[in-house]
Protein backbone atom coordinates (compact mmCIF):
# COMPACT_ATOMS: atom_id res chain seq x y z
CA UNK A 1 0.00 0.00 0.00
CA UNK A 2 2.72 2.26 0.91
CA UNK A 3 4.54 1.46 -2.86
CA UNK A 4 1.48 2.45 -4.40
CA UNK A 5 1.18 5.68 -2.91
CA UNK A 6 4.69 6.28 -3.60
CA UNK A 7 4.45 5.07 -7.32
CA UNK A 8 1.34 7.41 -7.78
CA UNK A 9 3.49 10.76 -7.17
CA UNK A 10 5.60 9.58 -10.20
CA UNK A 11 5.16 11.50 -13.17
CA UNK A 12 6.82 10.51 -15.63
CA UNK A 13 5.95 9.93 -20.05
CA UNK A 14 7.11 5.82 -19.78
CA UNK A 15 5.46 5.26 -16.24
CA UNK A 16 1.79 4.66 -15.92
CA UNK A 17 -0.21 7.32 -14.66
CA UNK A 18 -1.70 5.84 -11.26
CA UNK A 19 -4.53 8.36 -10.45
CA UNK A 20 -5.71 7.11 -7.18
CA UNK A 21 -4.83 4.21 -3.82
CA UNK A 22 -7.04 3.44 -1.25
CA UNK A 23 -8.52 1.11 1.09
CA UNK A 24 -12.47 0.49 0.17
CA UNK A 25 -13.67 -2.45 3.09
CA UNK A 26 -10.17 -3.85 3.84
CA UNK A 27 -10.11 -4.17 -0.23
CA UNK A 28 -6.82 -2.23 -1.52
CA UNK A 29 -7.09 -1.18 -4.89
CA UNK A 30 -5.03 1.18 -7.45
CA UNK A 31 -6.84 3.51 -10.15
CA UNK A 32 -4.41 3.65 -12.97
CA UNK A 33 -4.58 5.27 -16.39
CA UNK A 34 -6.08 2.92 -19.43
CA UNK A 35 -3.11 2.71 -22.16
CA UNK A 36 -4.48 1.92 -25.69
CA UNK A 37 -1.93 -0.60 -26.92
CA UNK A 38 -0.18 -4.14 -26.76
CA UNK A 39 2.28 -5.90 -24.23
CA UNK A 40 5.09 -6.30 -25.18
CA UNK A 41 4.25 -10.04 -24.42
CA UNK A 42 1.51 -9.65 -27.14
CA UNK A 43 3.34 -8.46 -29.65
CA UNK A 44 6.30 -10.88 -29.10
CA UNK A 45 3.81 -13.94 -28.84
CA UNK A 46 1.88 -12.68 -31.87
CA UNK A 47 5.03 -11.43 -34.33
CA UNK A 48 6.57 -14.17 -33.48
CA UNK A 49 9.92 -13.03 -35.01
CA UNK A 50 13.51 -11.90 -33.74
CA UNK A 51 12.65 -7.53 -33.63
CA UNK A 52 14.80 -5.51 -35.44
CA UNK A 53 18.21 -3.89 -33.54
CA UNK A 54 16.39 0.02 -33.83
CA UNK A 55 13.40 -1.06 -32.38
CA UNK A 56 14.69 -2.84 -29.73
CA UNK A 57 17.03 -0.31 -28.92
CA UNK A 58 13.77 2.19 -29.02
CA UNK A 59 12.18 0.48 -26.51
CA UNK A 60 14.95 -0.15 -23.90
CA UNK A 61 15.52 3.70 -24.10
CA UNK A 62 11.93 4.61 -23.30
CA UNK A 63 12.08 1.81 -20.45
CA UNK A 64 15.80 3.08 -19.17
CA UNK A 65 13.92 6.10 -18.78
CA UNK A 66 11.40 5.26 -16.78
CA UNK A 67 13.29 3.30 -15.19
CA UNK A 68 15.91 6.14 -14.03
CA UNK A 69 12.69 8.17 -13.24
CA UNK A 70 11.43 5.55 -11.09
CA UNK A 71 14.86 4.94 -9.37
CA UNK A 72 15.63 8.42 -8.29
CA UNK A 73 12.57 8.49 -6.92
CA UNK A 74 13.73 5.40 -4.35
CA UNK A 75 10.94 2.87 -6.31
CA UNK A 76 12.23 -0.55 -7.80
CA UNK A 77 9.83 -1.45 -9.76
CA UNK A 78 10.70 -5.51 -9.57
CA UNK A 79 8.48 -7.09 -11.60
CA UNK A 80 10.21 -5.95 -15.64
CA UNK A 81 8.84 -8.46 -17.77
CA UNK A 82 7.36 -7.92 -21.61
CA UNK A 83 3.52 -8.25 -20.32
CA UNK A 84 3.99 -5.27 -17.67
CA UNK A 85 5.49 -2.81 -20.78
CA UNK A 86 2.52 -1.59 -23.10
CA UNK A 87 3.67 -0.30 -26.07
CA UNK A 88 1.12 2.17 -28.15
CA UNK A 89 0.79 1.84 -31.77
CA UNK A 90 2.84 4.93 -32.07
CA UNK A 91 5.77 3.37 -30.46
CA UNK A 92 5.48 4.52 -27.05
CA UNK A 93 6.39 2.38 -24.31
CA UNK A 94 4.82 2.28 -20.80
CA UNK A 95 5.93 0.83 -17.80
CA UNK A 96 2.84 -0.60 -15.76
CA UNK A 97 2.46 -2.88 -13.00
CA UNK A 98 4.08 -1.94 -9.81
CA UNK A 99 2.20 -3.81 -7.66
CA UNK A 100 5.40 -5.15 -6.29
CA UNK A 101 7.28 -2.35 -6.04
CA UNK A 102 9.45 -1.54 -3.43
CA UNK A 103 9.94 2.01 -1.74
CA UNK A 104 13.72 1.70 -1.07
CA UNK A 105 13.26 4.20 2.47
CA UNK A 106 10.02 2.03 3.35
CA UNK A 107 12.17 -1.57 3.16
CA UNK A 108 10.07 -5.05 2.61
CA UNK A 109 9.16 -8.19 3.92
CA UNK A 110 10.89 -9.89 0.68
CA UNK A 111 8.63 -13.05 0.23
CA UNK A 112 7.40 -11.87 -3.15
CA UNK A 113 10.47 -11.87 -5.60
CA UNK A 114 8.32 -11.42 -9.37
CA UNK A 115 8.35 -13.77 -12.28
CA UNK A 116 11.11 -16.18 -12.31
CA UNK A 117 12.18 -16.51 -16.00
CA UNK A 118 12.98 -12.09 -15.39
CA UNK A 119 14.77 -11.99 -11.89
CA UNK A 120 17.70 -10.93 -10.83
CA UNK A 121 20.16 -13.24 -8.85
CA UNK A 122 19.62 -11.54 -5.88
CA UNK A 123 16.28 -10.95 -5.77
CA UNK A 124 15.33 -14.53 -6.12
CA UNK A 125 17.24 -15.44 -2.62
CA UNK A 126 14.96 -12.36 -1.28
CA UNK A 127 13.01 -10.14 -2.51
CA UNK A 128 14.67 -7.76 0.03
CA UNK A 129 17.72 -7.34 -1.52
CA UNK A 130 16.22 -5.85 -5.16
CA UNK A 131 18.53 -2.84 -6.07
CA UNK A 132 17.92 -0.61 -9.32
CA UNK A 133 20.65 -2.97 -10.89
CA UNK A 134 18.01 -5.91 -10.80
CA UNK A 135 15.37 -3.46 -12.37
CA UNK A 136 18.23 -3.32 -15.17
CA UNK A 137 19.09 -7.14 -15.09
CA UNK A 138 15.51 -8.04 -15.62
CA UNK A 139 15.43 -5.43 -18.48
CA UNK A 140 18.48 -7.48 -20.05
CA UNK A 141 16.45 -10.77 -20.09
CA UNK A 142 13.12 -8.27 -22.12
CA UNK A 143 15.84 -7.15 -24.63
CA UNK A 144 17.43 -10.48 -25.26
CA UNK A 145 14.07 -12.40 -25.74
CA UNK A 146 13.24 -9.14 -28.31
CA UNK A 147 15.84 -9.81 -29.85
CA UNK A 148 16.39 -13.73 -29.76
CA UNK A 149 12.56 -14.60 -29.35
CA UNK A 150 13.77 -16.80 -25.96
CA UNK A 151 14.67 -16.10 -22.73
CA UNK A 152 17.86 -17.20 -21.45
CA UNK A 153 16.94 -19.75 -19.29
CA UNK A 154 13.65 -21.93 -19.19
CA UNK A 155 12.21 -24.97 -17.45
CA UNK A 156 8.45 -25.93 -16.32
CA UNK A 157 9.64 -25.31 -12.83
CA UNK A 158 9.74 -21.73 -12.02
CA UNK A 159 12.47 -22.63 -8.93
CA UNK A 160 14.65 -23.95 -11.76
CA UNK A 161 14.57 -21.28 -13.65
CA UNK A 162 15.52 -18.75 -10.48
CA UNK A 163 18.32 -21.41 -9.85
CA UNK A 164 19.37 -20.99 -13.44
CA UNK A 165 19.88 -17.20 -12.95
CA UNK A 166 21.81 -17.68 -9.67
CA UNK A 167 24.12 -20.50 -11.24
CA UNK A 168 24.39 -20.18 -14.98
Amino acid sequence: FIEAKSVARLNHINIVNVFDVGDNADELYISMEYVEGKTLSEIIKSENYVFDANYTRNIAAQICSALEFAHSHNIIHRDIKPSNIMVTSTGKAILTDFGLALSVPEGTIGNTFGSAHYVAPEQAVNSAQATAQSDIYSLGIVLFEMLTNRVPFDDPSAMAVAMKHLTD
